[in-house]
């Protein structure tokens, strides 16, 4: 039975999305300009701003999370260049380093509950990277853990067969202490047979134009909850958000598991 786009899509526009800015301080790298460059074109017409400041006395190559006034978070120019501005977009598909060495900046995880529209190639190489960046940092939260629900959709299951970095992730959740659960059109009836995560094959076209990663720590952890959900809303364009509300994570984990 098809269902509406309804309960997620509402998730993502009752979000009151505020102006946040990623300020650039101090920085001396010579090749600045065109990644400063890249990260006005990935934002472009977001509710992020770019901005680059010099200061006299202060730290050199430095990038501030600003949100109403107030620096929320903060990482290296180097870091926030590893962990997205020079990623290999075809390597990355492929490879677990980054869920290995748990390097996403604070910088890049802390624009939760903003509204983004990615295009994924060949539009762009870089704007859907953003929302593959916070998927694999929800998977780094729930292998960190050990412990509690985890749920994620692949559109078509063949996805997590296809990739060798995506495959190896989920064999290691499913080895871990995680309810790891997958969701998808059983496209391969054998990609994910011996995967080990529970397996939600459904036919459903909802599953088809929705992207969800989804992680609930058990009671009594201090690990936030977090989910990312995205529609599909043309041909490799996707319109969505993640969240650390523990509300609006329980109702888009509630309604995922109620209705695939």
């Amino acid at each position: 039975m098809a269902h509406e786009l309804t309960e997620l899509v509402a998730i993502i526009d009752e979000v009151d999305t505020s102006e946040k800015t990623l300020l650039l301080m101090n920085l001396t790298d010579a090749a600045a300009k065109p990644q400063i460059s890249l990260l006005d074109r990935v934002f472009d017409s977001e509710s992020v701003t770019i901005s680059e400041r010099r200061l006299s006395e202060g730290t050199e190559n430095l990038v501030c999370l600003v949100d109403d006034g107030e620096v929320v978070a903060t990482s290296s120019w180097a870091e926030l260049k590893r962990a997205f501005l020079l990623i290999n977009t075809d390597r990355y598909r492929t490879g677990t380093k980054q869920i290995e060495t748990g390097s996403f900046p604070d910088v890049l995880t802390g624009l939760d509950d903003i509204e983004f529209t990615v295009r994924g190639y060949p539009a762009s190489n870089k704007e859907k990277l953003l929302l593959v960046v916070i998927s694999r940092f929800i998977e780094f939260q729930a292998l960190s853990e050990g412990a509690g629900t985890f749920d994620a959709s692949f559109q078509l299951l063949s996805r997590l067969d296809d990739e060798y970095g995506t495959r190896r992730v989920y064999e290691w959740l499913a080895d871990s202490g995680v309810d790891a659960h997958v969701y998808g059109v059983r496209d391969d009836p054998t990609a994910v047979d011996d995967l080990g995560v529970t397996v939600h094959a459904n036919d459903d076209p909802e599953l088809r134009r929705l992207w969800f990663v989804v992680f609930s720590p058990p009671a009594g952890s201090t690990s936030d909850q977090i989910a990312l959900v995205a529609e599909e809303t043309g041909p490799n364009v996707w319109r969505g958000l993640w969240t650390y509300d523990p509300d609006r994570v329980d109702r888009i984990q509630s309604y995922i598991r109620e209705v695939f």
